[in-house]
């Protein structure tokens, strides 16, 4: 299934030249937008009819599109990273001090040198980092996939997560979904999945878990150590698929190699392997799968599903608790918010981690680990239930919950000192270039929420719009912004949706409005599960619709296909290619 959807998005990336060469930064133009709030407002009803108690926290703790999360502990220190695509910059990386609280500490890979996803599709880039700590040197370790750029599996260190990581040192094996481990006696290994040998290949997602010895001071792995360690999965009888996202972690003496199985969709599952050595051989648990909700009534209340890719920590006093990706569908069961970072406890007194919960439907409130109190939303740590975000760009750096794409976001942003606000220069590349935007993204983490902007604009051409994108891709994506038609001014609606060779966009809707560059309009999208209404304000009070309410079934993965979830993004473009018809 992955490498499916990676298939096209390479061969989107193909086309991305005509669009857009290199990353540099927008050309100054006369009449930039300048953006002086946003306004995000979550509102799901499974959090206000479940109010926390005061020994409670909600799960998802990342909500929105952040998926394959991976953690690992230094003393008292969390340490979180998730996949982040063709996002700019890339891996988001979170501290908590408990598992409940969490701030984002920037990202792994912020630099043009360790991020080069100018010209890959929206779901290529970076895929299912792995964070580790290495006692042994006193070094944290990020090893991912990069597909773009020409780096494959790269890994970069730092000795500080605070303090930025070093440039990537591009690994000598092929496959994805790469893991270190180093093992207390000093030595060190990574694990991946790849493809068996093309004359092995017995079925479609038929993969295998591979391992390598690495070399600690060479930063390598050691040439001729490679061995399959797991053949499709934990029966090769059932043609098991997409084994994939392997950890592996030491206990009592033991080597647990712990894997996702199943695909990341509606077949997604945990599955666990032991051994006495490393490189095996591992057996499988005699109760695969540890984590799953693919057996469960579909119409299940407060539905979460396609939960696996877990990564698990030990506590100081030696409790365990797992982060795993996974979904909640809307009423239409599609996946608009993306594969979001999940916690659960785990007990590992036994022989196998058992995923307290794991397998009966999740519950969206947890007690807390003994001793914690529930800060989310307060004192800088990231909130998460239902919550209002409110930026009025008066500080730069920008948070980091707002995020380009495909490049840097300091390419087009700049802060205006009289007047005060966000200024967007727009390039030339226009929402369905494989190329970097000048769009500024934050994720959707709500099946209901509004997200308002207000913005000082006045096109001077045809080619110019500014205003508000909701994005799954570049091949399917809703615009809702601000253009000319002979030299009047027009509010413009258009839903886009494609396949690997071409796009086809429609109107939905347009009226004139009255801009003059110095009055301020805010743009509007409220999403109410599956319907998204897009309207407009002359007066920041009373909003009017732009046409009617539209399915946001193009803003799921299930229609759109990738990766991610929904991207709303203030956007600003001088090659505009909507045209308003009379």
């Amino acid at each position: 299934m992955k490498m499916i959807v990676l298939a096209a998005t390479l061969l989107l990336a193909g086309s991305a030249t005509t669009a857009f060469a290199q990353t540099g930064k927008a050309k100054k133009v006369k009449n930039p937008p300048i953006f002086t709030q946003a306004v995000y407002q979550g509102n799901d009803e499974v959090y206000a009819k479940n109010p926390l108690k005061v020994d409670e926290f909600y799960s998802p703790i990342l909500q929105g599109c952040y998926p394959d999360p991976s953690i690992c502990r230094r003393g008292n220190d969390y340490f979180l990273v998730c996949s982040s695509f063709s996002m700019f910059p890339g891996v988001p990386i979170f501290h908590s001090t408990d598992l409940v609280n969490w701030k984002q500490i920037g990202h792994v890979l912020d630099r043009e040198s360790q991020l080069q996803v100018f010209d890959a599709g929206i779901s290529a880039g970076v895929y299912a980092p792995t964070i580790r700590y290495n006692p042994n040197n006193e070094t944290f370790y990020m090893i991912t996939t990069e597909f773009a750029g020409g780096f494959g599996n790269i890994i970069v260190k730092t000795k500080d997560p605070f303090q930025g990581w070093s440039d990537p040192i591009k690994m000598n094996f092929d496959g994805i979904d790469p893991s270190i481990f180093f093992d207390d006696n000093g030595k060190a290994y990574i694990v991946h999945n790849d493809a068996p040998a093309r004359s092995e290949t017995l079925y479609e997602g038929h993969r295998v878990i591979k391992i390598w010895e690495y070399d600690v001071e060479k930063d390598q792995v050691i040439a001729g150590t490679d061995k399959i360690i797991v053949n499709g999965g934990v029966d090769l009888s059932k043609k098991p698929i997409w084994i994939e996202a392997p950890h592996l972690y030491k206990k009592d003496g033991l080597y647990y190699l712990m894997c996702a199985e199943g695909g990341t969709g509606d077949w997604h599952s945990e599955v666990i392997f032991e051994s006495k050595s490393p490189t095996g051989p591992f057996i499988p648990a005699p109760n695969n799968p540890i984590l799953s909700q693919r057996y469960l009534n579909p119409t299940r209340e407060n539905k979460v599903d396609w939960a696996g890719h877990a990564d698990i920590v030990s506590t100081p006093s030696g409790e365990y608790y797992a982060v795993f990706l996974a979904v909640r569908p809307n009423e239409k069961s599609r996946v608009n918010t993306g594969r979001e970072t999940f916690i659960l406890p785990v007990d590992w007194s036994g022989k196998f981690p058992v995923f307290i919960n794991g397998l009966v439907p999740f519950e969206p409130k947890l007690k807390m680990p003994a001793g914690v109190t529930n800060q989310t939303g307060q004192n800088g740590f990231l909130p998460n239930g239902n919550f209002t975000y409110t930026d009025d760009f008066t500080a730069l750096p920008l948070d980091y919950r707002w995020i380009g794409l495909r490049g840097p976001r300091e390419n087009f942003i700049s802060l205006v000192k009289k007047g005060g606000g966000l200024q967007i220069t727009p390039f030339e590349t226009n929402m369905k270039a494989v190329a970097p935007t000048s769009t500024l993204f934050y994720r959707q983490q709500h099946i209901n929420f509004t997200f308002t902007t207000t913005m000082k604009y006045k096109p001077l051409s045809e080619k110019d719009l500014a205003g508000i994108v909701c994005v799954q891709s570049e091949r399917f994506h809703y615009v809702f912004g601000i253009t000319c038609k002979d030299k009047e001014t027009y509010l413009v609606l258009e839903r886009t949706t494609g396949n690997r060779r071409s796009t086809n966009s429609q109107v939905l809707a347009s009226a004139p409005v009255k801009t003059d560059g110095k009055t301020p309009v805010s743009l509007q999208v409220k999403a109410v599960g599956d319907q998204y209404q897009f309207s407009y304000s002359t007066d920041g009070t009373t909003f009017t619709n732009l046409g009617s309410a539209v399915s946001g079934d193009i803003l799921s993965t299930d229609v759109a296909g990738g990766f991610t979830g929904n991207m709303v993004g203030l956007y600003a473009t001088t090659g505009n290619d909507i045209v308003i018809e009379n």
